[in-house]
């Protein structure tokens, strides 16, 4: 049999070769695809599991008590870099009207090496869940709070933070403000920015999708409809997705009108309460401040994130500024949002995000947390034109 030239072996060798690369990358793509496929299984099977037990503990009596407790649920990332300035809040409470929940990092363990605080001595989850920005992992993570918290009958309002937030009033104030209202706090708003997908219909129709804050106060029935909601969450983790970020040194930012880049956060919780018709039984805002980097150009509206208030821009002048602020104008909707609570003008904000620990103890140190003083007369003055106080929201994106 007539043997190859060496130089066509060569070739053919090659040839093998890049087969066979390719043949082991696809492989190896396959088994990514399958490990990642198992994993995200098994989260949505142990979010299920943990969700179904919380359900089972829930009390199905209504709350007949005279003291209402006003839970405090907490998404950390890990610790609570600002447990000092809360330690300084909580001890001003009666402890018998507030409740804690906290979701850390699975086996992050709140006690006296990770915290300065004994109000959150195990108080962690114990079935917290890995969280990733801009997943549906974020939503489930509230859920947990959610769900946890309603085990207990006495907990009657519910109000998330970050573990940047800090308190802008003493908590007799915030206790009053939330308890006193018949009504949820929830930042909700039409999305003009094309996050819907046709995908979500029949489940999640365009007309009931809404964008806001995940920043959120719950009566203790809107949070039970969130915990159990066994339709809506399952359409969001599959179709709602954050789309990842184009490379700036290329040209490609045109392609970024064409991708789809859903925040599951930033609707999830607005969507399922129009959906299920409660739009009237919320003030339709957040109680939480933030303040946004709008300096970047639109095409690079990826880089909007909130501003952090650090130990130089935290002074008295910017946090009365805030507290003074009484209005919300929704610019896709181009409506106002005169704030208020249980029918009474009040300052819109009762919590402030990012702040940092040099922030935080300026606040402390300055006593601008200490004062509770009543407003309602300055935004009546507010309401007749005395006032410019206002609030506007933007349509940003990649809200973290």
């Amino acid at each position: 049999m007539p043997r190859l030239p060496s130089s066509r072996r060569g070739v053919v060798w090659f040839r093998w070769k890049i087969l066979i690369t390719l043949s082991a990358a696809l492989c190896i793509l396959a088994l990514f695809s399958i490990n990642r496929h198992s994993n995200s299984t098994a989260t949505t099977t142990t979010l299920s599991s943990s969700l179904s037990v919380a359900r089972s503990r829930i009390p199905l009596v209504k709350y007949s008590g005279d003291r209402p407790k006003l839970a405090f649920l907490f998404l950390a990332r890990r610790d609570l870099p600002l447990d000092f300035l809360w330690d300084r809040f909580f001890k001003s409470a009666d402890q018998r009207n507030f409740s804690i929940y906290i979701h850390s990092i699975p086996g992050f363990v709140f006690d006296e090496s990770s915290t300065r605080s004994q109000f959150f001595y195990n108080l962690q989850l114990k079935n917290s869940i890995q969280v990733v920005w801009g997943e549906s992992s974020m939503i489930a993570a509230e859920r947990l709070l959610l769900a946890s918290a309603l085990e207990d009958p006495s907990n009657q309002r519910f109000v998330l933070l970050s573990d940047s937030c800090v308190p802008l009033y003493d908590f007799g104030y915030i206790y009053r403000y939330l308890v006193s209202s018949p009504k949820s706090f929830v930042d909700s708003f039409l999305d003009k920015d094309k996050r819907y997908t046709m995908k979500m219909f029949p489940v999640v129709r365009k007309e009931k999708w809404r964008k806001g804050s995940q920043w959120i106060s719950l009566i203790r029935s809107h949070a039970e409809v969130i915990v159990n909601d066994d339709t809506v969450f399952p359409v969001f983790q599959k179709f709602c997705k954050r789309s990842l970020p184009l490379d700036p040194r290329k040209n490609w930012l045109y392609l970024k009108k064409r991708r789809h880049n859903c925040i599951p956060d930033e609707h999830y919780v607005q969507t399922l309460l129009t959906m299920h018709g409660l739009e009237n039984e919320m003030e339709r805002r957040t109680v939480t401040y933030t303040t946004w980097n709008l300096s970047a150009k639109k095409a690079e509206a990826k880089s909007w994130h909130p501003l952090t208030f650090t130990s130089d821009n935290s002074g008295p002048e910017e946090i009365e500024g805030i507290k003074k602020i009484n209005h919300v104008y929704y610019e896709s909707e181009y409506r106002t949002e005169w704030c208020r609570a249980n029918s009474k003008p009040v300052p819109c904000f009762l919590f402030a995000r990012k702040f940092t620990r040099g922030a935080a103890m300026r606040l402390l140190s300055e006593g601008l947390l200490e004062s509770s003083i009543d407003t309602t007369n300055n935004l009546l003055d507010a309401k007749k034109g005395k006032h410019k106080g206002f609030y506007t929201t933007k349509k940003e994106e990649n809200q973290d």
